[in-house]
Order: C-alpha cells, then structure tokens, then sequence
C-alpha cells in the first residue's frame, strides 16, 4: 500500500507538471520498479482510479533497461577527494566520466577509464532526457524504479475529459438544488458549441454517474464554464 501511496503522488505531480487535469482520462501509466508485479489486482486497481488512467502496465525493473525510456546515469568525479590518491590520473577518470566510459560492477563499485574509485570520490546523478517527447513524461521514483505516463489525448480521451467536466457540473448543481442522492433527474447542459458532440458521445456515461433520465445538450457558441439545469424527472 505504501508503494501504490507513493506512485500516486508520484504520478499525480507527473500530471501536474505536463498540464494533463485530472478529470481527463489518459491512456497508460507504466511503473518499473522492483517487485512491480507485487501491485497486481487492487492497488493496480487504485492508481488507475486515483490517476484517472484507462490501464496501468507494471514491469520489474530487472527486465528493463531504464536507458529505454531516457533514463540514465551521470557519473560526476570528486577530483578534491579523488586526487590524493590518484595523483594524475585522476584526469584520466573525469575524461572517461565525461566520456562515458564507465560502469557499474555487480558489487557496486564505479570503475572509470579502467580505474576503481571509492565511495567519497564520486556522485552519481539520475538523468532524465527527453522525457516529453513522443508523447510520454517520465520520472523516478524515489525508492528505486521509475514511471512513465502515456500523455497523448487522443479525441476520444479528450471526449471524455469534456464529459467528466459535465458530470462534475451536473453533480454541483444537484447539490445547489438539494436534491436527494437517489433522485432521478432532467438536466440541460449549455456549453460551447464545439463541444456539444463530445458530451452527445458520452451522454450514457454522463447519465450513469449522475441519475439523469434525460439529457439536453445545448451549444451556446461561446468558450466558457458549463451551464447546468436541473429538476427532478417526472
């Protein structure tokens, strides 16, 4: 649980920073982390509720390679700590950092240039790139692993995030009107004419989440907030 906890903050702060609102539905939120398969069933139910997201695809981090989705490392050598014991080969190591010719062992251990380097005389950094481009955002989790969201709105998704927009609307004003929870309802919804067809393609959705037996769209041609009416059906 505290992991799913920790994806959703994670992934609503990745929402967040590439402008996506919550109410429009998205496609897919991959998460490669260790032991990802550990979220399978419920709590992989839970982040796509939470994240509003049509599927949510879990990966073990040890059957990916993060360079895949523009992840990788940058290895920074400390020459002040470095220096005393390499002498001048510690030029030898930033050029090889620099250059990349570096690797982790399987112990650990950074090697760069063919020479070993000890805890302090390193930082290794968590890169990102690209990650907005070809309609993905990527970031890092911060006990290990990384998620990546699927951020192409395609018509249909963008349908419905106009959709969801009008049920919260239609929700507000039975509120407004106080009305009871299990009234069924007549509503009439005014919005901008270019968006008339996307509710007319959800109105069953719109219906089911909001007990209305009868809906009117009407287009106003004017881009503003949703007007909504309301009465109990006869």
């Amino acid at each position: 649980m505290d992991r799913t906890r920790q994806v959703c903050s994670v992934g609503s702060s990745l929402r967040k920073a590439a402008n996506l609102r919550v109410r429009l539905p998205l496609q897919e939120l991959t998460v490669v982390a260790p032991a990802a398969g550990q979220l399978t069933g419920q709590y992989q139910s839970i982040i796509a509720d939470e994240l509003n997201l049509k599927a949510v695809r879990l990966v073990d981090s040890a059957d990916a390679e993060p360079a895949e989705f523009g992840i990788t490392q940058k290895l920074s050598v400390n020459a002040r700590a470095a220096g005393p014991r390499l002498g001048k080969q510690v030029q030898t190591v930033i050029r090889a950092a620099k250059s990349g010719d570096w690797f982790i062992g399987d112990d650990g251990a950074v090697t760069a240039g063919g020479l070993a380097l000890e805890a302090n005389e390193y930082t290794l950094e968590t890169v990102v790139a690209g990650s907005e481009a070809g309609h993905r955002a990527v970031t890092v989790l911060p006990d290990g692993g990384f998620l990546v969201l699927n951020t192409e709105v395609t018509p249909a998704l963008a349908a419905e995030g106009t959709a969801r927009d009008a049920i919260r609307a239609i929700q507000q004003a039975r509120r407004d009107a106080d009305l009871d929870i299990s009234d069924r309802i007549t509503a009439t919804v005014t919005v901008a004419s270019a968006n008339v067809a996307a509710l007319e393609a959800n109105a069953d959705l719109i219906k089911d989440e909001t007990l209305t037996r009868v809906l009117r769209v009407v287009g106003n041609g004017v881009e503003d907030e949703f007007s909504v009416a309301v009465e109990r059906h006869q």
